[in-house]
């Protein structure tokens, strides 16, 4: 997992896929924590994305860095602890002016539950990642 984090945090921007009835969504993210063990991302309650995770919590996250490339599969679960939204906006200190924590809050935090991570070239073997 760590592995996985790390491209991500390299990579600095990676594009959440999900889904919205018959259609895929894709956006980009810029957000990657590790807190207790699991590897969070983070985004507004109030957004259109959040409500595509509430309804079909299956995802796929894409990122480069040089002439690598990493898809992750995963299942998002939410994580409603002020604990985990405190964390996540702790290393992001520049969201607090956007984002609040807390049961009235606006802050989304999700892990990454079942996740296959694949970091490919054309210049090595794929590598896979189950965490």
């Amino acid at each position: 997992m760590k592995r996985v984090y790390d491209f991500l945090k390299a990579a600095q921007t990676y594009y959440l896929a999900t889904e919205e009835g018959d259609q895929p969504r894709v956006r980009p993210f810029g957000t990657v924590h590790i807190f207790e063990g699991k590897l969070y991302i983070q985004t507004g309650k109030g957004k259109e994305v959040a409500k595509q995770i509430a309804a079909n919590p299956k995802a796929e996250l894409c990122a480069m860095k040089g002439d690598e490339w990493i898809r992750v599969a995963c299942t998002l679960v939410a994580d409603d602890r002020v604990e985990a939204q405190e964390s996540m906006l702790e290393e992001y200190p520049s969201l607090r002016a956007m984002y609040k924590t807390g049961p009235s809050g606006n802050t989304l935090v999700c892990y990454l539950k079942d996740a296959t991570a694949t970091i490919s070239s054309f210049s090595h073997a794929p590598v896979t990642i189950r965490f």
